[in-house]
């Protein structure tokens, strides 16, 4: 049985981030894919937004995680020619029962250490975006941008530089603890069993499954999983945006908003779509919904202008009728195991945060 440091599975950009972070510190790593390449899940289908850290609780992992990691991940944007634009965002009131919201946005962002938010009147938003309709609105300066899978590929480059090795159509099958290591039986077209002192779940969608696949992981521990469905939805006509705009949020999500890719071109959502199975196929139907939200913001938005995008799925472990959640990241503190570190729900602002959770990852291996 071939004896490995440290195992990380899952090769979205949280489990790249760590991969990186912990190989760049000397540690002997190997990443676990069970698709055929990186970041082919929750990682490939978001907005690809730079958040800001506005919404989250006070003092929560998503809050602090966000903030920190917003600002590393400009300075490793610019570092390494990442593809990013610093484009910032509205937050906008379209209804006058709205308006007061954004102070408690605006408060909220601030006992988030996000201290730049700038109320502004309908007719200084309008100013700023002529085809915007708003009551009122927040500008959000920090927020932006970045291609994803520029930054992903970057990611595993700098792994493989320090010495991480990445292994493809490879599923965690079953692990068990025994005494201070974890053996692992991978699957795949080559079967193969490792031994690792640390076992990093950064398996996203699959993270609880995983750590159910775990024995001796204490079974009460592993949160429920529940998959929130996000549509996408192109447009045909040109945007006349500079920058994002965002509608109040709605319970489970942002609401449907307008982001921007590094061309200018426009795309809406996501929505939220409670399911029980993955699914990433986009209900043409679903537009009759996105063209009365957006035209909340945006009265001009062309007949026909929508067109199918593409889905993700936010890895939830609170029912819908919950719908706001934290980041559970699990250490032996947690769980009893020593070496095991768990990462639950790992949704938005996953990308964001991901050099953040992979420094306090790292951390936990420490301790």
């Amino acid at each position: 049985m071939d004896q490995i440091e440290c195992v990380v599975v899952g090769a979205g950009v949280v489990g790249l981030a760590i991969a990186r972070q912990l190989a760049r510190s000397g540690r002997e790593v190997v990443v676990l894919e069970a698709e055929d390449a990186i970041g082919t899940g929750t990682s490939s289908r978001n907005s690809e937004v730079i958040h800001a850290g506005i919404y989250y609780a006070a003092g929560s992992l998503m809050a602090r995680m966000c903030v920190s990691g917003k600002a590393a991940l400009y300075a490793y944007c610019r570092d390494h020619d990442i593809p990013h634009r610093n484009c910032g965002k509205l937050i906008v009131a379209t209804r006058a029962e709205e308006v007061d919201k954004l102070q408690s946005i605006k408060a909220r962002a601030e006992a988030n250490g996000v201290g730049d938010m700038q109320l502004l009147s309908g007719k200084e938003a309008c100013a700023l975006e002529p085809a915007l309709n708003c009551e009122a609105a927040l500008l959000s300066p920090s927020t932006g941008i970045v291609d994803s899978h520029a930054l992903m590929l970057s990611l595993r480059g700098e792994a493989e530089a320090a010495g991480a090795a990445f292994a493809f159509h490879a599923p965690l099958l079953q692990a068990r603890v025994q005494g201070e290591a974890i053996e692992i039986d991978v699957g795949g077209a080559a079967p193969m069993a490792l031994q690792c002192r640390l076992l990093i779940n950064a398996a996203g969608l699959a993270a609880t499954m995983v750590a159910r696949r775990i024995d001796g992981m204490p079974l009460d521990r592993v949160p429920p999983a529940y998959l929130a469905k996000g549509n996408y939805f192109s447009c045909s006509a040109r945007s006349p945006f500079s920058h994002l705009i965002y509608p109040v949020p709605e319970p489970g999500g942002l609401g449907v908003h307008l982001t921007l890719d590094l061309a200018g071109q426009a795309k809406f959502g996501p929505d939220v779509e409670w399911i029980d199975s993955i699914d990433y196929v986009v209900d043409p139907a679903r537009a009759n919904k996105f063209y009365p939200a957006i035209r909340r913001y945006w009265p001009g938005l062309p007949d026909g202008a929508l067109i199918p995008g593409y889905a993700g799925i936010r890895p939830k472990i609170v029912p819908p009728a919950v719908a706001v959640q934290d980041f559970m990241i699990q250490g032996p503190r947690e769980h009893g195991i020593a070496g095991l570190i768990n990462l639950f729900g790992i949704e938005s602002p996953g990308l964001t945060s991901s050099l953040a959770i992979a420094e306090h990852v790292a951390r936990l291996t420490e301790a």
